[in-house]
Formats: structure tokens, sequence, C-alpha cells
């Protein structure tokens, strides 16, 4: 199986248009599968408030002595 990457929009029409590079490798007689993957507008900073979180949970209040080390 061969696998293409891009980035693409739904037409008015609701084609989705695939870009001219990548519509030269693709066969007019091989059938294809589809899977679309869609960003959700805030899906971003989820991960961004899960990954300070998990991070955040690790750590102790010990870990508060080298908060003020030296610079070098």
């Amino acid at each position: 199986m061969k696998a293409f990457e891009f980035e693409a929009q739904v037409s008015a029409d609701g084609n989705v248009v695939i870009p001219a590079d990548v519509r030269k490798q693709l066969s007019t007689t091989q059938p294809l599968r589809v899977l679309l993957l869609i960003t959700e507008p805030d899906e971003d900073a989820h991960w961004s408030r899960l990954t300070t979180e998990q991070f955040l949970q690790g750590y102790d209040a010990s870990d508060a002595i080298y908060d003020n080390l030296p610079a070098r």
C-alpha cells in the first residue's frame, strides 16, 4: 500500500481537491482507500493543556531546589 499525505479543502460542490503533483501519481483505474483526518479548531490547545498537566504531575516540591541554581 502506498500513502500520500497532503492538505486539502472541500470545494463548494463537495469534492476534495487532490494536488496536481499527487494526482500525477494516481492511476484512474486503481481503487483508492480514503481516510479523512479533520483538525478540530481547538485540538492543539487541548493537546498542549494535556501535555502540561501530565508533565506537572511528575513535578514534586523537592524539585524546587533546581529552580534557583546559579546560571553558568
